[in-house]
């Protein structure tokens, strides 16, 4: 048993989560993993459980704040130090876990793996999602004087008390922004390291270009509750 568990939410990911696995096994194969199948329709629970796949299933579809927390629940309870989120679309890397790992035993609480703070990663969103991140980067300095260049991105470690904390009450609505405004005003030790990243391998991402905005916008109020409700 490793001291860090890699927890990977998946909602109907079957199409990609034995690659994400096999990536892994192949890359990080000291570190152990769980997959949260978060009431796939697909045949993500089945190709779990045919390949034995260390995994929780969740009866209902809670999201992706459901199943992240579902998963520090089970390394809060298995007394694990670290728990990394990680993707099970393909977009994160097995072979980057240590550049997370490395911050977080110095003592850092929440570690965020940024794309934009590596000079490999050759992808672009589009101008309006590109446009939106950036809003919710100055709606965090605003709101909490940090600066983030990656506030949207879900490969991040949680340690120590940050990772007891979030296993009690996570956000479940815009979880990624809306932790790191919750843990600057609790006080917790953020920082980020650049890491590469790849396209996803499968299925599309549910911000598109038509409901960016809309998007930002319901990040914002959701930054300006979390910060307002922690004071």
């Amino acid at each position: 048993m490793s001291d860090c568990l890699v927890v990977i939410p998946a909602y109907n990911e079957s199409k990609s989560i034995l690659s994400t696995v096999a990536d892994l096994k192949k890359n990080a194969p000291s570190i152990d993993y769980i997959v949260v199948n978060d009431g796939s329709k697909d045949d993500t629970l089945q190709i779990l459980k045919d390949n034995q796949i260390p995994h929780l299933d969740l009866s209902i579809n809670l999201g992706i704040g459901g199943a992240v927390q579902m998963g520090y629940k089970y390394a809060v309870r298995n007394n694990y130090k670290t728990a990394v989120q990680f993707d099970g679309d393909g977009q994160h890397l097995a072979s980057e876990l240590a550049k997370l790992l490395k911050l977080s035993q110095s003592g850092v609480d929440l570690v965020i793996g940024s794309r934009f703070k590596c000079s490999e990663n050759e992808f672009f969103s589009t101008p309006m999602r590109r446009l939106g991140i950036f809003i919710i980067r100055v709606v965090l300095k605003i709101c909490t004087g940090t600066s983030i260049s990656d506030p949207t991105s879900g490969f991040r470690a949680l340690s120590g008390k940050a990772l007891v904390r979030f296993s009690e009450d996570y956000p479940y609505d815009y979880p990624e922004p809306e932790v790191i405004a919750i843990s600057c005003k609790l006080g917790y030790k953020i920082d980020e390291v650049g890491v590469k990243m790849q396209l996803r391998q499968e299925g599309e991402s549910s911000i598109n270009s038509l409901n960016s905005v809309f998007y930002m916008l319901k990040v914002s109020i959701c930054i300006f509750l979390a910060n307002w409700r922690e004071k």
